[in-house]
């Protein structure tokens, strides 16, 4: 492919369906009971599907350019008709599966969406939006469901030629809505060329082919999900997916698994089992700690497959002493980062990468530098390539703000590159806490510290004011559970232990970064409000002036 010319989505998948056409493409988990079973689709199959979608979309009057939502998890139902927008040259508005009617309301009205994909569980409360909002048409369910409009009931029995529509890769291809941990919605615009640049920029920085059987716990209403999606699908491979934490290491070994694809919070947890199981048994400790690699190989053997290779984490920071272990242990980590204006991948480590705590080097066609970096280097984060964002959507003045003057986009990230151009990060811009030493904190940094602790179930690290003078402080949802096996009910005697673990824990930050008095503690009385990413809306709790 020559450099600036790149294929659209369908041209992309159309290559995978010529060389890996009878090969499975998805491999969906369905448990009923302690049952599984799979449903499976081939490379043809999800073509010749989308096709016949396709042709149906058009004949309601679908066109290039329209805004096509789905709202569900991930299915095979939701992967067809995803293809059959794209096949069409129409824009796919992937929503999260589990926002409230007025929020879909809202933006299905903004982006004047003319079709909805909707789970059978949303189907009803969804479907009077179509009397509601002018532009849209049809209400369609992506699974088969009674007395509702099923996409498996729209497909012609009879194969017509899917229509043929030229694309331009400049052209829209999705509107991602993010709000994240703002609460400030924003509609981001991405083309046929972010996608596929960034699809191409991951295979180049990662090994993947039709021998590799994966596993992902991200859903593809996430654009971090949704481009891994394409990635793996261009490169032949077979994926799965599951949101069923509980019984995530079932599935992924009776998928043969060979890489999982996660987020932090999944790998924290993870680490988190594995060293309380190592600290239950002294082969284990000793093995552990002289013999990491033989551990494990019997872990390989026993929770995963003997041919696992690694596992993909990205959406938000990785601890790093968690990728660390896992690479001590020879079960090879990839951090990637990015924001859903990149595409999203902007940088990929290596598996055993010996840089600990770095996200790795820009992928291919993507250029970072830092803005303002202070005494030790960290500065904005700036980026620009092929794969970021044409702007918010009917939304100027914000896209105005978020790129300079001379086409960089503004991560709101502080981060460093070393001399080998690895991109170290510290937390986010908007978080930092300046204290009255002119020293910075990062939350994320104190808050993984304090995450460690048995009896803290939920964490949030906050500047606080005393009188005027910044400090460090944390809001604190407690693990009662921990709290009462140990025989502590009350909230003041909770307040007290806490604390005490809290000065223990601190003992491994610089000691301008700690929580200096029990008086900055405060214990909340039920967990945080998350971002549909798991992240903290910190907005809601924490005011900046």
């Amino acid at each position: 492919m020559a450099e600036g010319r790149w294929p659209t989505i369908p041209q992309l998948l159309s290559r995978s369906i010529r060389r890996h056409g009878k090969h499975v493409a998805l491999r969906m988990p369905q448990l009923k009971g302690r049952r599984f079973s799979f449903r499976e689709v081939t490379y043809r199959e999800l073509w010749d599907l989308s096709g016949k979608l396709a042709v149906w979309l058009s004949a309601q009057g679908v066109e290039q350019g329209d805004r096509v939502a789905i709202i569900a998890k991930p299915s095979v139902g939701w992967a067809v008709a995803f293809l059959a927008i794209q096949r069409l040259g129409a824009v796919a508005v992937p929503l999260d599966a589990g926002l409230r009617p007025a929020e879909v309301a809202r933006i299905l009205q903004e982006a004047e969406v003319k079709m909805l994909f909707a789970a059978p569980g949303r189907y009803e409360e969804l479907l009077p939006l179509a009397e509601e909002i002018p532009s849209l048409g049809e209400v369609v369910s992506v699974e088969a469901m009674p007395g509702a409009l099923s996409l498996w009931e729209l497909l012609p029995e009879e194969a017509e030629a899917a229509p043929d529509v030229p694309l331009d890769p400049e052209a829209l291809a999705l509107l991602m809505y993010t709000s994240g941990t703002t609460g400030d919605a924003k509609g981001v615009m991405l083309c046929h060329r972010n996608i596929t640049s960034n699809v191409e920029g991951i295979l180049e920085a990662i090994q993947v082919g039709p021998e590799d059987r994966v596993v992902s716990i991200v859903p593809w209403y996430h654009i971090y999900g949704l481009t891994v999606l394409l990635a793996l699908l261009a490169a032949g491979a077979t994926v799965s997916y599951t949101d069923d934490y509980r019984n995530l290491i079932e599935v992924a070994r009776r998928c043969g698994v060979t890489i999982l694809v996660g987020v932090p919070k999944l790998y924290h947890a993870l680490w988190r089992r594995l060293e309380e199981n190592f600290q239950s048994s002294l082969l284990r400790r000793l093995l552990f700690r002289f013999a990491p690699r033989l551990l494990g190989k019997f872990i390989k053997k026993n929770l995963l497959t003997p041919g696992f290779r690694f596992f993909v984490s990205g959406g938000a920071a990785l601890a790093a002493e968690v990728g660390i272990g896992f690479r001590r242990l020879g079960l090879g980590m990839i951090e990637g980062y990015g924001l859903t204006e990149t595409s999203p991948v902007l940088t990929f480590s290596k598996p055993f990468t010996r840089r600990a705590g770095t996200v790795g080097r820009p992928l291919k066609g993507v250029e970072i530098r830092i803005q303002g970096p202070d005494a030790d280097g960290y500065g904005e984060v700036l980026v620009r390539g092929p794969n970021v964002m044409l702007g918010y959507y009917r939304n100027p003045k914000r896209t105005a703000e978020v790129f300079t003057e001379d086409g960089w986009l503004r991560t709101g990230d502080l981060g460093r590159l070393d001399p080998s151009g690895h991109l170290f990060l510290a937390g986010r811009k908007k978080n930092v806490i300046v204290l009255e030493s002119g020293k910075n904190v990062y939350p994320e940094e104190v808050e993984w510290e304090l995450s460690l602790i048995p009896e803290v179930e939920e964490v949030l690290v906050y500047e606080r004011k005393k009188g005027g003078i910044p400090v460090v402080a944390a809001m604190i949802y407690p693990n009662w559970e921990e709290l009462g096996r140990q025989g502590i009910k009350e909230e003041a005697a909770a307040l007290e232990l806490i604390w005490e673990r809290i000065k223990e824990a601190q003992k491994n930050l610089a000691t301008f970064k700690r929580i200096k008095s029990k008086e900055d503690v405060k214990l909340v009385d039920k967990p945080f409000e998350k971002s549909t990413k798991q992240e903290i809306k910190r907005y809601l709790y924490v005011k900046k002036s």
